[in-house]
């Protein structure tokens, strides 16, 4: 991921870059497990409306449940889904989960295919299926793919980083976001780190993840 944006461009990021010099903007990726795209959307789906805490002992659950890592979509859909909901995930949360890892043994979606669609692209493939919505799939461009221009507009930590940063004295809404964000174009993916980051500085603990729509 690129780390050199036009500062003039964007002041109040430049200001918490400049300010913390030894500050690591993907400090928050280094946290997560390495993931392919399939497991990014399983950790994203598993964290709608839960705490990254929350989020990060369901996931050490079902890693137990295929010897220390996240599965394959074939080996999901191998096991008893009574053991995946005793890990913590809701039959919502499960079912979407799949419908997915069908989608990607049957053929009808391809990991390598997906992986090398442009933003746009792959959020129209992935969208379609029940309980993945911009969110999750946000999430999976930056944490799987490294996309360079992405941003999250619905993540509630997101908007209370924004918020901080920006000194507002309101929590920005959708479209206040993705306005002051379009600042930040092309290297939305960076400034989206280093306010995530800031945000875990910040608060000394993860910070809670939102919904999906």
């Amino acid at each position: 991921m690129t780390e050199d944006p036009d500062h003039a461009a964007w002041p109040v990021l430049a200001r918490l870059i400049n300010d913390r010099p030894d500050f690591d903007p993907m400090a928050w990726l280094a946290q997560l497990p390495p993931m392919d795209l399939y497991g990014a959307l399983l950790f994203q789906v598993a964290g709608q409306q839960l705490s990254v805490a929350a989020t990060r002992t369901i996931l050490a659950r079902i890693e137990a449940l295929f010897g220390g890592r996240l599965p394959a979509p074939a080996e999901l859909l191998e096991v008893d889904p009574g053991k995946i909901r005793e890990a913590g995930l809701s039959w919502r949360k499960i079912a979407t989960l799949r419908d997915l890892a069908e989608r990607l043994t049957d053929g009808r979606l391809n990991q390598e295919v997906l992986s090398g669609l442009p933003d746009d692209e792959l959020m129209a493939e992935l969208t379609v299926i029940p309980g993945i919505g911009p969110w999750t799939v946000q999430g999976a461009l930056i944490i799987a793919l490294g996309r360079e221009d992405v941003v999250l507009p619905g993540d509630l930590a997101f908007r209370k980083a924004i918020r901080a940063a920006y000194q507002l004295d309101h929590l920005p809404d959708q479209q206040e976001v993705l306005a002051i964000a379009e600042k930040w174009r092309p290297y939305r993916s960076l400034a989206t780190s280093y306010l995530f980051s800031a945000a875990f500085e910040a608060a000394e603990a993860p910070p809670v993840a939102p919904r999906d729509v």
